[in-house]
């Protein structure tokens, strides 16, 4: 008998999203649907339960946690990288560790989704008219022919770019090893970090957080940019200093922020971002459509098939 559980099912959909009969009668599965921040708590809640689904990297699962979960035999991560997960504690514990296929576009189609919220003021056009008003905000911003920053260029950052250029937008490209010819493949150049803070008027980050790139962005950078700047995070919130956005939003240095990600998840009620002005807050939706979700669930249960059957796939940190 396999106990499986799937944490931080927080919108109830993780037994729909696939068919986890084919596991047969001897595998049990639930969901735990709300996000548990008390280790006690947790280390009840999952129990003995041989398996454990993640969803992204709502949960850390550290070494003190899988001390107390010894039944634990499978952990299951969303996406092949989950820096939350202490693989090295797991696998001296015996414990395997597998992820999952992950589609990027989501991500993709939510970063202009955002881009182009703030450069039109939806929300604020949206909350007036509720209100009464008719064309009462400020007039929007033309993305054709506005500068486009993008840090990262892996397979999220090329595509984001990409449509950038179908704007009509002069974009900008920064990581440590992108060129000018494959910037110039997708109608790009290729820029330094300071070329890149200086120049854009809008900039959008997806880069992994590693001791790089935590802090990205700070008060130096912010104080170097226009103070037209759009700001645009889809990525990992460390990549930019907290402290130093909230500054620049509150004496107008920048000109809006627009965030999917934060440094404490689910984000705290008396977090400063939400006083902050000019922001567009979004809670974690990056990733989180049908689709994917569909995909990496079906995926874990092929997961969950292969270690029953002695043969783990896609396992991390071997």
């Amino acid at each position: 008998m396999s106990e499986i559980t799937v944490l931080d099912d927080y919108q109830g959909v993780a037994l729909a999203m696939a068919d986890w009969s084919v596991l047969g009668p001897q595998s049990h599965v639930r969901s735990i649907t709300e996000h548990i921040e008390n280790a006690d708590e947790l280390a009840a809640r999952i129990g003995r339960s041989d398996v454990l689904v993640l969803n992204r990297e709502r949960t850390p699962l550290t070494a003190e946690l899988l001390d107390r979960c010894p039944g634990l035999k499978l952990v299951i991560t969303f996406g092949m990288r989950n820096p939350v997960i202490d693989v090295a504690a797991a696998k001296a514990r015996g414990i395997t560790v597998c992820g999952t296929r992950m589609l990027g576009y989501p991500t993709v189609e939510l970063t202009w989704a955002m881009i182009t919220a703030m450069a039109r003021d939806i929300p604020g056009a949206t909350a007036a008219l509720r209100d009464g008003c008719w064309q009462s905000g400020p007039l929007g911003l033309d993305l054709n022919g506005q500068t486009l920053g993008v840090a990262g260029f892996g397979r999220i950052g090329r595509a984001v770019a990409r449509v950038g250029v179908a704007f009509g937008m002069d974009v900008l490209v920064h990581s440590r090893s992108v060129t000018q010819q494959e910037a110039a493949e997708i109608g790009a150049a290729a820029a330094r970090k300071d070329e890149l803070i200086e120049r854009c008027d809008v900039l959008t980050l997806h880069m992994p957080l590693t001791p790089a790139t935590r802090g990205f962005i700070g008060a130096a950078e912010l104080a170097a940019c226009k103070p037209t700047l759009r700001l645009v995070n889809t990525s990992r919130a460390p990549i930019i200093d907290k402290a130093a956005v909230i500054e620049a939003l509150t004496s107008q240095r920048i000109a809006g922020l627009a965030t999917d990600v934060f440094d404490t998840e689910p984000l705290p009620a008396g977090d400063p971002l939400l006083k902050a002005p000019n922001t567009l807050l979004t809670p974690h939706l990056g990733y989180v459509t049908e689709k994917n979700y569909r995909q990496a669930f079906t995926a874990a249960v092929e997961d969950i098939a292969a270690w029953q059957q002695g043969s783990p796939i896609r396992e991390i940190g071997v």
